[in-house]
C-alpha cells in the first residue's frame, strides 16, 4: 500500500506544509551489508584447494579462512536449475527451470520460463534500498528470447537488476565473448591480439559499477551476483597461467584422487573412514540399460594405464589449461575483493561462494578440442586433438578436459555434472563471509543444505520479510530452508528432505538417505518403469560408495514414493532423457514465424542462431547485393559462427570465396574461377542438399555449395553440413563482418568490408534452386 500523504495542503505553496515520506525511494537500514554471491561454474567438489583440490585459487582461500565452509553443500547438477533455485529461494522444477535454458518444453516444469511469482533477491533488495547488479553469465533467459526482438522481462534488468555486463546464454567464448550490456548488445572492448580476456573485462565491469553508486552515495549497500565463466568449456587462458601447472598432473587423475581425498580429510570437510568410489562403477562399454540400450561412452573414463604416452601427455595438459584457467579467474576476482578492501567495504560485505554443480564431463572419455562436437552428437578421438595440443587454451580452441578430470575433480564421489542422483552431480563447494559479523575462522559444517537455501538464509541475516507481492504478483513460498544459524552453531539442525530430477534422473534426500534412479542423463534410455533405484546412507557412506538397496527394501519403496510426491508439489514431471541434439533441434516457440528468406543488413547487431533460418539438413542460399568501387574490394559478406563450427562468404585476393567450418574439423572452402570487378553485384552460394552424409566420422548432410557471380555459375564443390547447430547465442549471424571468432583462418575476425558498399545479404531457405529464380534474386537488392 502506497504511504499516505501527512503534510498539508493550502490554497497557497508558502502555506502549505510538504511530505517527502510517500515519494522516497526505499532506504536500506543504516549500517546495512553488502551482498556479494560468487557463482562459480563446474568446478567440482575437489577441485580448488579450498576443498583439497590441487588448484590454487588463493582469493577464494581469504575469503574461506575468514568464513565457514559448508562440506554439505548441494546443487541441482546443472547450471540453469542451481542458478535459478540460487537466485529465488525455489526448486528448479517450481522455477520451470528443471533443465538449460536452452532445452525449453511446453511442461510446467521444463518450461525455462521462471514464474513472476518466484522472485528473485535482486528485485526484493532493489526494494529494500539495495543496488542491484548482474555481472557475468546469466542463462536464465529461455534460448528463444536471447535476442533483440525477444521479450525483455526475463533478462536480468526484467528481474530487478539494476545493471548487467556478460552474457545470456550458457557459455560464451573467454577471448570472443557474446556481451550484452545492460539490454543491448556490445562489441568485446578488446580481441585476443591486445590481450583481452573477459575475465578481466568482468572484474573491471563489476568495480565499475560499484563505484559508480558508492561516490555518490557511500552508505548504499549493493547485491552482486558475480558469475565468472570458469570453470564452464571452453577453458581459455594465457599460457602464462597453463605453464604454471606444467608437470603438476602427469600422475593421471586416478593417481591425484587420493591425494585430494588426504587433503579433505585434513582440513576436516570429510570423515576419516571415508572411502574413494570405483571408476567406471556401473558403465563399461557395452553396459546395457533395462531395454538393451548401451551405456553411454560419453559417461565413461578411460583407465590411465590404458592410454598412450602421446594421450597421457595430451590428457595432462587439457588439466593443466583447465587449473591455469580456474587459477585465472579467481585472480581476476581478487581485483574485486582488492576493491573492497582498499574502499573499506570487505569488512561488512556478506559473501556467498558455490559452484553451479559438480565438474563437467561433456569432453567425453577423450577430451574435446572443440566443445561442440558434445551438442552435435559427435564423439570425440584423441588422434584429433594431439596435433592441435600446443593450441589448447588459446583463441583457435574451444577445448574441454576428459572426464577422467571430471571423476577426479568431483573426488571423492561418483559421477559429474548432469547427474543429479549421484554426489558428483550434486555436492560443491560453499562458504560464507560476513567479517563484520561472523568469526567463522574457516571453520566446517556439516548440515546438509542446498542453492535453493541460500536465499532465505540471507533474507534472515538483513532481517528481511519476502514481500507477498513483487510488481502486481503474488508471490509463492520460499521452498528453501535458512541455515543462517549454522553460521554461528556447529549443532543447529538441518533440513531434513530435498527433491531431484534432472535430465531423466531421479533421487530423492530424506533424514541421512539418499534414493536414485540409475539412468543416465540425456541417454535417450527412456523406459523410466523399468529403473533400477539404489539407496544409499549418506551419514555413514558419504562418498556413495556402498549401495545397500538390498538390504533395505522397505525403506527404498518409502523414498521412491515420496519422489513421487514431491514430484507433484514441484512440478518434476514429465521425465526427459533425450539426447543432447534431440534437445538443441527440438521444435519449440521462434522470435517469428517460419519464413522461406530472411534478410539481414550490415551494422545491425548480431542475430543469434534461434532467431535465424533454420539450415540443418537443408537447402539455402546466400545472396548479398552490393556495390565494389574497385577490384580490391575485400571482407566478409556474410557470417554466422566461428572456431565452434559456421560458414562465411566473403571477398579476398579478387575472388568470392566460401567457407563452411564443420564443427572445426573440416574447414570446407571454394573459391571463385572468376575475379571480382567495380560496380553492382549480386553474389551468392548454394547448397544443394543431397541427404545425410555416409561416413560415419563426418555426420551431417551432404550437398553441393555452388558460387554465382551475377548469375554466373562460377565454381562448385561437394561439402557436408553439421547434422546440429554452430554455437550458442555467441557467433551469430552478421552482414559486412565476421564477429567473434573467426569462421576460417583465411583472415583475422572481423575482417570487416571495404572497398564498396553491401544493401543486404538474403538467405533463402525455400528449397527453390538458385537457378530457377536468379532474375527474382537481382530484384531483392540495390532497388534504393
Amino acid at each position: 500500500m502506497p504511504k499516505p500523504f501527512r503534510g498539508r495542503i493550502s490554497l497557497d505553496i508558502r502555506d502549505s506544509e510538504p511530505d517527502w515520506d510517500p515519494y522516497l525511494a526505499p532506504r536500506a537500514p543504516e549500517g546495512a551489508p553488502n551482498v556479494l554471491v560468487i557463482a562459480w561454474d563446474d568446478v567440482g567438489y575437489g577441485t580448488t584447494d579450498v576443498f583439497g583440490g590441487p588448484v590454487e585459487t588463493p582469493n577464494m582461500r581469504r575469503l574461506a579462512d575468514r568464513g565457514v565452509r559448508y562440506s554439505n553443500f548441494h546443487t541441482t547438477a546443472l547450471c540453469s536449475p542451481t542458478r535459478a533455485s540460487l537466485l529465488t529461494g525455489r526448486n528448479a522444477t517450481s522455477n520451470g527451470m528443471a533443465t538449460i535454458a536452452e532445452f525449453s518444453a511446453g511442461f510446467p516444469g521444463i518450461s525455462t520460463r521462471i514464474p513472476f511469482e518466484n522472485g528473485f533477491i535482486s528485485e526484493v533488495l532493489a526494494e529494500h534500498g539495495y543496488n542491484t547488479y548482474c555481472v557475468g553469465k546469466w542463462h536464465l533467459t529461455p534460448g528463444e528470447e536471447c535476442n533483440l526482438a525477444a521479450y525483455k522481462g526475463r533478462w536480468p534488468l526484467g528481474r530487478g537488476f539494476e545493471r548487467f555486463y556478460g552474457w545470456l546464454g550458457g557459455e560464451t567464448n573467454s577471448w570472443y565473448p557474446d556481451l550484452v550490456y545492460d539490454n543491448h548488445q556490445i562489441d568485446p572492448p578488446g580481441t585476443p591480439v591486445d590481450g583481452y580476456h573477459v575475465a578481466k573485462d568482468l572484474a573491471d565491469r563489476a568495480i565499475e559499477f560499484i563505484r559508480d553508486a558508492k561516490v555518490i552515495d557511500p552508505g548504499k549497500p549493493f547485491f552482486m551476483y558475480l558469475a565468472p565463466q570458469a570453470g564452464h568449456a571452453p577453458h581459455h587462458v594465457f599460457e602464462e597461467w597453463i605453464e604454471k601447472y606444467r608437470g603438476r598432473f602427469d600422475e593421471g587423475y586416478e593417481a591425484i584422487r587420493a591425494e585430494i581425498l588426504e587433503n579433505q580429510k585434513r582440513l576436516g570437510i570429510l570423515p576419516a573412514d571415508t572411502e574413494l568410489t570405483p571408476m567406471n562403477p556401473h558403465g563399461e562399454p557395452g553396459t546395457t540399460g533395462p531395454e538393451g540400450q548401451p551405456w553411454p561412452l560419453l559417461d565413461t573414463v578411460r583407465p590411465w594405464d590404458t592410454l598412450s604416452p602421446d594421450e597421457q601427455r595430451l590428457f595432462a595438459r587439457m588439466a593443466e589449461v583447465f587449473a591455469g584457467y580456474i587459477s585465472y579467474n579467481d585472480h581476476e576476482i581478487g581485483r574485486v575483493l582488492d576493491y573492497l578492501e582498499e574502499s573499506g567495504q570487505l569488512e561488512n560485505t556478506l559473501v556467498v561462494v558455490i559452484s553451479d554443480n559438480g565438474a563437467s564431463g561433456e569432453g567425453g572419455p577423450n577430451g574435446s578440442f572443440n566443445e561442440w562436437r558434445f551438442f552435435n552428437g559427435v564423439p570425440d578421438t584423441t588422434d584429433l586433438v594431439i596435433p592441435r595440443m600446443h593450441e589448447l587454451g588459446s583463441p583457435t580452441a574451444y577445448n574441454h578436459y576428459c572426464t577422467g578430470w571430471a571423476w577426479a575433480f568431483d573426488t571423492p564421489f561418483p559421477y559429474w555434472k548432469r547427474w543429479a542422483g549421484y554426489e558428483g552431480g550434486v555436492a560443491d563447494m560453499c562458504f560464507v563471509t560476513w567479517p563484520e559479523r561472523i568469526s567463522g575462522g574457516g571453520e566446517v559444517r556439516h548440515q546438509y543444505i542446498h542453492a535453493v537455501d541460500v536465499v532465505p538464509t540471507i533474507y534472515e541475516l538483513l532481517g528481511i520479510e519476502p514481500p507477498e507481492t513483487i510488481k502486481g504478483h503474488p508471490q509463492s513460498l520460499i521452498e528453501g530452508e535458512s541455515f543462517a544459524a549454522s553460521l554461528t552453531d556447529p549443532s543447529a539442525p538441518e533440513k531434513e528432505t530435498q527433491f531431484y530430477t534432472m535430465l531423466g534422473q531421479r533421487s530423492i534426500y530424506h533424514k541421512g538417505w539418499l534414493a536414485c534412479s540409475l539412468h543416465p542423463p540425456i541417454s535417450g534410455w527412456g523406459s523410466f518403469e523399468k529403473d533400477e533405484w539404489e539407496l544409499y546412507d549418506l551419514a555413514t557412506d558419504r562418498a556413495q560408495s556402498r549401495n545397500v538397496a538390498a538390504e533395505e527394501p522397505e525403506r527404498l519403496e518409502s523414498l521412491k514414493a515420496l519422489w513421487f510426491y514431491y514430484a507433484g508439489v514441484y512440478k518434476g514431471l514429465p521425465l526427459d532423457d533425450r539426447h543432447a541434439l534431440e534437445h538443441v533441434l527440438a521444435d519449440r516457440p521462434r522470435p517469428g514465424p517460419e519464413r522461406d528468406r530472411y534478410v539481414f543488413y550490415p551494422d545491425c547487431a548480431d542475430v543469434p542462431e534461434a532467431a535465424g533460418p533454420r539450415i540443418t539438413g537443408r537447402s539455402f542460399m546466400l545472396a548479398a547485393g552490393l556495390t565494389l568501387d574497385s577490384n580490391t574490394a575485400e571482407g566478409v559478406l556474410y557470417a554466422h559462427g566461428g572456431v565452434t563450427g559456421g560458414h562465411s562468404l566473403y571477398l579476398l585476393d579478387g575472388k568470392l570465396h566460401y567457407c563452411f567450418n564443420w564443427l572445426g574439423t573440416h574447414r570446407q572452402k571454394i573459391v571463385s574461377t572468376h575475379e571480382i570487378a567495380a560496380g553492382d553485384h549480386v553474389y551468392a552460394a548454394e547448397f544443394r542438399v543431397m541427404g545425410p552424409n555416409e561416413d560415419p566420422s563426418i555426420p551431417g548432410f551432404r550437398g553441393t555449395l555452388t558460387l554465382y557471380m551475377d548469375g554466373q555459375d562460377v565454381g562448385s564443390t561437394e561439402i557436408v553440413t553439421q547434422p546440429g547447430p554452430f554455437c550458442e547465442v555467441g557467433d551469430g549471424i552478421c552482414v559486412g563482418r565476421d564477429s567473434a571468432s573467426p569462421v576460417t583462418p583465411d583472415y583475422t575476425a572481423p575482417f570487416a568490408f571495404s572497398g564498396g558498399k553491401i544493401d543486404k545479404v538474403v538467405v533463402d531457405v525455400s528449397g527453390e534452386p538458385y537457378i530457377d529464380h536468379e532474375a527474382q534474386v537481382r530484384g531483392w537488392f540495390l532497388k534504393d
